[in-house]
């Protein structure tokens, strides 16, 4: 298997610049592994890059709607999430949420997503909802930002055959290094049997200097995935764990902490890395 270094996102993005002006990059968040950090990683990536100026949405595509929480909002008193979306009695338009945050939107969830699996497994063209949904609103954004649930599942089935890149978060411990390529083999079943085209990275996160097994999952991840293993790696952080019960991302609530100026980092170099194809 030969592998081809095509071009920087931010090379891409300047040498073609009608790309720019039609369609934002699609990043989904994606472990079906639980406790990895998935969705404080959606959360502090959106945040820290509408603070940089960019339009972001953030789906929150996990019936648990830890997203929606994440960024101020009480679920259970929203009038209508992604579920209503995707199961086609609300227009995305009416959904989408402004949050008290500059640049960063929100199309919420919670529990009543749980059903959709069931509900739309019938539907024809099932795979593609999310897509086609975002067909009308996607312009308006430079970025958007899907956190999905930590499963394998009709969701994010839809989530990756939206997305230009997967960003997955690997905890630095054993049971979740161990499952990366059991994920990656489902992504490489997406790509060739619902003829989706994305990339992936990994981004280590709750790393511990001083454990021989944080440093030992790092060096087997940065051996083994080559450019597709980020170089920012996020530290465990009480701070950023405190963040979701204020209603805040963790870059807002402290964005001197080690974490948080992590995430800053790696929103710069997740578009920077080259994008890598294999042939």
């Amino acid at each position: 298997m030969q592998r081809h270094y095509l071009f920087s996102v931010n090379h891409y993005l300047s040498n073609n610049p009608e790309w720019i002006g039609n369609k934002p990059l699609i990043v989904s968040v994606l472990n079906n592994k639980g406790g990895t950090g998935k969705t404080t990683t959606a959360v502090n990536l959106a945040a820290a890059t509408a603070l940089e100026g960019k339009k972001v949405l953030l789906i929150d595509l996990d019936p648990q709607g830890n997203a929606t929480t994440g960024v101020g909002f009480e679920k259970a008193t929203l009038g209508s999430t992604i579920y209503n979306v995707l199961a086609q009695t609300r227009k995305i338009q009416e959904t989408i949420l402004g949050t008290k945050f500059d640049n960063l939107s929100l199309l919420p969830s919670n529990l009543d997503l749980a059903s959709a699996e069931v509900e739309l497994s019938s539907t024809p063209g099932r795979e593609y909802i999310l897509r086609e949904a975002l067909a009308p609103i996607k312009q308006d954004y430079d970025n958007i930002i899907i956190d999905c649930p930590p499963n394998i599942g009709l969701l994010t089935l839809n989530a990756l055959v939206t997305s230009d890149l997967v960003l997955i978060p690997v905890q630095c411990e054993f049971y979740p290094m161990e499952g990366l390529p059991t994920l990656i083999k489902v992504m490489d079943l997406v790509k060739s049997r619902l003829k989706a085209q994305f990339d992936f990275r990994i981004v280590l996160t709750m790393y511990d200097a001083r454990t021989a097994l944080s440093r030992r999952v790092q060096s087997q991840v940065w051996n083994n995935f080559g450019e597709r293993a980020l170089k920012t790696v996020i530290p465990r952080s009480v701070r950023m764990a405190e963040a979701p019960s204020k209603g805040l991302p963790g870059v807002i609530y402290r964005p001197k902490n080690p974490a948080s100026e992590r995430y800053k980092a790696l929103t710069k170099e997740l578009f920077r890395v080259p994008l890598v194809a294999e042939a």
